[in-house]
């Protein structure tokens, strides 16, 4: 499987195959977080980008995963690409991505999308799901027209990995699981038992 040392190289050329064969959000990724007490809490995220600094994911700061990850950076992400019968763990710690990247990326979203970062509280209890429809009726009232500033409570983190796993599906359960940890100079690279 791992024809190549550099698991970025890796990641994107199953990226590719899986945005080909994935049906629904080949971009979408498990996010593990936890409490300073080691509590865990996992839940679907979709990365909006990554390069090889890292994975990029946007959130409400004020949620639970966004608590979370202020007390306690680090995470683990895994793409599952059931149809490519692949997954992929990372495991790094969280940083929070610029001011200018949010910006940019908040302008991006769906007029409706923006609106909704403004009427969510996300994570919090919700009275009613007309409550909620009421406070998004309010942000088309209170921005009608024109840019939708990003709230000061949404921005994103990027995932800064420390290890990758590449496991591959195999005939009677002899999977392939590959390994890469970050070194000093690079990355080791090794294999483990499925």
């Amino acid at each position: 499987m791992a024809d190549t040392d550099d698991p970025f190289a890796l990641f994107a050329r199953w990226f590719a195959e899986a945005e080909q064969s994935e049906p629904n959000d080949p971009n979408g990724m498990a996010l593990a977080t936890a409490t300073p007490d080691g509590r865990p809490s996992v839940r679907m995220v979709l990365m909006k980008d990554w390069d090889r600094d890292g994975f990029v994911f946007y959130t409400n700061l004020e949620s639970r995963k966004g608590d979370e990850l202020r007390a306690n950076r680090a995470v683990a992400l895994l793409f599952h690409w059931k149809s490519l019968r692949r997954q992929v763990r990372i495991e790094g710690h969280a940083e929070d991505v610029t001011a200018a990247e949010a910006d940019a990326y908040f302008a991006t979203r769906p007029r409706l999308a923006r609106l909704g970062a403004w009427a969510s509280d996300q994570s919090r209890p919700l009275a009613s799901r007309a409550a909620l429809i009421a406070r998004a009726a309010a942000m088309e009232v209170r921005y009608p027209i024109g840019d939708i500033p990003r709230p000061p409570h949404w921005s994103g983190y990027r995932v800064v990995p420390a290890q990758f796993e590449f496991w591959q599906d195999m005939p009677f359960r002899l999977h392939d699981r590959v390994v890469f940890a970050r070194a000093t100079n690079g990355w080791t690279q090794g294999n483990l038992y499925p």
